[in-house]
């Protein structure tokens, strides 16, 4: 194909699906065993120094946040990282854990921009490439179908174009121009959920995001789930089964797991929480302070919903019955 036009942006994982299926050929365990285990030891077992790590939903909604709390306690470095979400990116970076980001944004929508991100970018201790939403799903979709691209007509004309690294090649049927998205494959998948059975069969309830397409482009899956309930649940209602056992490397209990943000039919978003945060990490000692008592102050998930306290989470909960 004629290559019409290129993004600036640097491609920070080059697609390359035959190897990634040979990874997962030689070393994915796709037996019906329990994965059940702890924050702590899923992180240590799954994630390596320089991993490229991804992150599914959008905004606060079902963010993995038990599994980016304990992933920061063992301090991984030099990540790649890639998501649409907004509190657990601000936290990895905060952190000092990333290295490159695939970005759509990290914008805490009514309350404004990331101070966290704007320091990371400009200072140049952060390179970044540049996305619609629209298209960082796509790149997982394009992994999940084997391949190493997916043509769209999404950032076509735009500056979102122009800061990524995607190509504009001419389309060999009709002779008009076509985006090329590069797959994009993770070494690590970190995904939230409403119920999983101990093999790491999954339910998501409301929206499902883009949990189909990141769980397969994942060579490691990394779950945690507000539930764990029965195989022979799951086995009730298989068409419920948004993510198979096979693709799972580790099953996390984690109730209030998306704390301080929302998950659909369980708990409202904790907007005193969040906005505290924001306003107190346009200061880099007061981000400092959040991480030391939030972060590095529990020593897992069971410490922090204690700091977060019972009666907070339970008016959370109620919250979502009124919405």
């Amino acid at each position: 194909m004629e290559i019409l036009e290129s993004g600036t942006g640097e491609l920070f994982h080059p697609p390359d699906p035959d190897g990634f299926r040979e990874w997962v050929h030689k070393h994915k365990n796709t037996r019906l065993v329990s994965k059940i285990m702890s924050e702590q030891e899923a992180i240590a077992r799954f994630v390596q120094d320089g991993d490229y790590i991804g992150t599914e939903l959008y905004g606060t909604v079902r963010a993995p946040m038990s599994l980016i709390r304990e992933l920061i306690r063992q301090g991984k470095k030099h990540l790649k990282v890639a998501g649409q979400g907004v509190h657990e990116l601000d936290l990895l970076l905060a952190a000092d854990l990333v290295d490159c980001l695939d970005i759509t944004y990290i914008g805490w929508e009514i309350y404004g921009i990331s101070s966290i991100l704007r320091r990371a970018v400009e200072s140049g201790r952060v390179k970044t490439a540049e996305w619609s939403n629209a298209a960082i799903s796509w790149r997982f979709k394009a992994a999940a179908m084997g391949v190493s691209f997916i043509p769209v007509r999404s950032m076509l004309g735009t500056d979102t174009f122009k800061y990524s690294a995607a190509k504009v090649v001419k389309d060999p049927w009709t002779g008009k121009p076509v985006c090329l998205l590069p797959a994009l494959y993770l070494d690590v998948g970190l995904i939230h959920v409403h119920q999983a059975d101990e093999y790491g069969n999954c339910r998501i309830e409301g929206i499902s995001g883009f949990a189909f397409e990141l769980a397969r482009a994942s060579k490691k899956l990394i779950i945690s789930a507000e539930e764990i309930i029965s195989n022979e649940e799951i086995r009730r209602y298989p068409e419920r089964t948004i993510i198979p056992y096979y693709l799972v490397d580790a099953v996390v209990p984690a109730k209030y797991g998306s704390h301080p943000g929302e998950m659909c039919y369980r708990y409202w978003r904790d907007e005193e929480h969040l906005l505290q945060f924001y306003r107190d990490s346009a200061d880099p000692e007061k981000t400092k302070a959040y991480l030391d008592r939030w972060v590095y102050g529990c020593r897992n998930h069971d410490e922090y919903i204690k700091l977060v306290g019972t009666e907070r989470l339970k008016k959370l909960e109620m919250e979502i019955g009124g919405r």
